[in-house]
């Protein structure tokens, strides 16, 4: 794919999902604008957002931080329509023109229908929302459309094939889940370069698991660079994929952006050496037995008991890697306070279906349940 659409993007794209925030609980918007300041000066023009991101903030965030303070030649947005977000084909439609005016930024340069898996492709057929995409294409009201992806190959190779005018594909894909079957990147990945469509990464470092790996994993990196950080590696690693648009980071702090921007600014692909360092971080991974939970909280927005399940998980992994005192009782209270406790779980399955992860977390929930007390 030696000429593909983003093939001169800037391989790091700032992911507008995991902001930083203020002691209420809102958007940061002073520290977002440095963080975008620094972000643009470097060279970087891809921003990433989406209609349920942190209740529609993260739009509104793009247009005070973003929009209105830069030249709207100088960037480019992409923003998504989640179906399942909707009670019907009009409301879901009105999602763009929501996301429109929540951004203020015009147009959009990618739109994507966000989050498809198994349990809700039909939905984007039966609102017939594709059609959807291309007409707001034709109107000039969006440059490019395509979807992000949360399923089985077979499936990717099913919307490709149907699909084949959708000019881009967002992929999880880092190196952890390169091989993993619950998530296919690799697979998943090699179908879209079948297809020529080229690829927006997400989950880079696997919500963060990857840029504060266990410790017998940052001492291959340690060994191999002291000076580079491990989520240098896992994003680099992606980066050096053929095809790719760009690699989104959901950058919190400005710690976090000057961090991505030291090895990317002047971005050199993996070198042959490098390559043999992940294997050794993959092949170590395999003894991992923390939960894969990317705390994206798509699995709370519907939970009856209001589970603080993201948070939960949190607490077991921190336990499992280092036993405290009192068996993370204290913890996990705390994480917990004023949400539902893992024993609250009913079993109606809203959380796994919206899984991206594709984790059993009513299984899991009944293991956490333990440091209740």
């Amino acid at each position: 794919m030696s000429g593909y659409l983003g093939k001169d993007v800037f391989k790091l794209g700032f992911g507008l999902m995991r902001l930083p925030k203020l002691v209420d609980g809102k958007i940061d918007i002073e520290q977002t604008c440095v963080m975008v300041d620094k972000f643009i000066a470097a060279g970087g023009t891809y921003f990433d957002t989406a209609y349920v991101y942190d209740g529609g903030g993260s739009e509104l965030a793009a247009k005070e931080a973003l929009v209105k303070r830069y030249p709207r030649d100088k960037f480019t947005l992409a923003t998504k329509l989640n179906a399942g977000a909707s009670k019907d084909e009009q409301s879901a439609r009105q999602q763009f023109y929501t996301s429109l005016e929540r951004t203020g930024a015009g147009y959009i340069d990618y739109y994507l229908l966000h989050a498809i898996q198994r349990g809700n492709y039909k939905k984007y057929e039966d609102y017939h929302i594709w059609d959807y995409a291309k007409e707001l294409k034709a109107k000039g009201l969006v440059k490019y459309y395509g979807f992000s992806f949360h399923a089985d190959p077979p499936l990717l190779e099913e919307l490709l094939t149907d699909h084949a005018d959708v000019d881009f594909i967002q992929l999880q894909i880092n190196y952890a889940d390169w091989e993993n079957p619950g998530v296919a990147s690799r697979e998943c990945y090699e179908i879209a370069r079948r297809h020529n469509v080229p690829v927006t990464v997400m989950e880079p470092v696997k919500g963060g698991a990857l840029a504060n790996p266990r410790d017998s994993i940052k001492e291959i990196f340690r060994k191999a660079d002291p000076d580079a950080s491990p989520a240098s590696w896992a994003i680099r690693y992606c980066a050096s994929l053929d095809g790719i648009i760009t690699v989104l980071s959901g950058m919190s702090n400005i710690a976090q952006m000057d961090d991505n921007l030291s090895y990317m600014r002047d971005f050199k692909p993996l070198s042959e050496a490098e390559r043999i360092v992940i294997k050794a971080a993959q092949l170590e991974l395999e003894n991992d037995v923390s939960i894969k939970c990317t705390k994206c909280h798509y699995c709370t927005d519907g939970c009856p008991m209001n589970i603080a399940i993201p948070e939960i998980f949190a607490v077991y992994n921190d336990e499992k890697r280092k036993q405290t005192w009192d068996r993370g009782r204290n913890a996990y209270r705390i994480a917990t306070e004023g949400r539902g406790k893992a024993s609250a779980c009913i079993g109606c399955g809203q959380c796994e279906d919206a899984c991206p992860q594709h984790l059993e977390i009513i299984k899991l929930l009944k293991e956490c349940s333990g440091m209740e007390g």
